[in-house]
């Protein structure tokens, strides 16, 4: 069967923090959605924030010295297990594409930079339940550029470190090889183009996702997407 004739159900938007999802997966699903095929946003965070939040109301530096690294791996473990279940059974009852900011696959990399083996065991067994999307874009940046762009925007701030091990987590995952790569060095409108090329290629001619603009490629976008290699 032609990828266009396939119902796209669920599609994922992955990556360290700083790396674009949010900001992808908005535009993608109101793209789909304007191409005829009804999309819905969902965002299934792990509620790192609320967690670092509460830990600074309660004097402590962050959420780990509130609960310790496994009370964290916990909380976030059954916290984005909870919100991927009601966003996949939203979009079965209403027939829209999920598009998903963050997936399974992050919470498998939170705990592999936590260094929690123990814990991805247990995660994957309860995760399992999930479908895995159609596409997952795994939205790759360099560590220090998305500790900028994090900076920039002021709202919340992680360590280099961290950034840094989330990376790694990312592409040692067994699933890496599956993942779509997209350059996410780029600008937000050369990502937008290089993830839309890639579902060009699912979409029927005439659904075919256009770019803002002028719908071609910009020369200086260079390649577009390609399969992830470990």
């Amino acid at each position: 069967m032609r990828r266009g004739k396939t119902r796209l159900r669920t599609i994922a938007l992955i990556g360290i923090d700083g790396s674009g999802k949010t900001t992808q997966a908005h535009r993608l699903a109101d793209a789909l959605t304007a191409a005829g095929r009804p999309a819905k946003y969902r965002r299934n965070a792990s509620g790192r924030r609320w967690l670092g939040r509460l830990a600074q109301r309660f004097g402590r530096p962050d959420a780990q010295r509130l609960v310790g690294r496994d009370g964290v791996m916990a909380v976030e473990s059954v916290l984005r297990w909870f919100a991927i279940a009601l966003a996949l059974l939203s979009c079965l009852l209403t027939g829209r594409t999920a598009v998903m900011d963050r997936y399974s696959a992050c919470q498998y990399a939170s705990i592999r930079a936590h260094g929690g083996q123990r814990w991805e065991r247990l995660a994957r067994a309860g995760y399992r339940l999930f479908p895995t999307p159609q596409v997952t874009f795994l939205l790759a940046v360099d560590p220090a550029e998305a500790y900028q762009r994090i900076e920039r925007r002021g709202t919340d701030h992680e360590t280099m470190g961290w950034l840094t091990a989330a990376d790694t987590a990312y592409r040692t995952l067994p699933e890496y090889p599956t993942f779509v790569l997209v350059d996410a060095g780029r600008s937000a409108d050369e990502v937008t183009e290089q993830i839309r090329a890639h579902l060009a290629t699912w979409l029927p001619s005439d659904d075919s996702l256009d770019a803002r603009s002028t719908g071609q490629r910009s020369e200086r976008a260079g390649p577009l997407v390609g399969q992830a290699r470990p």
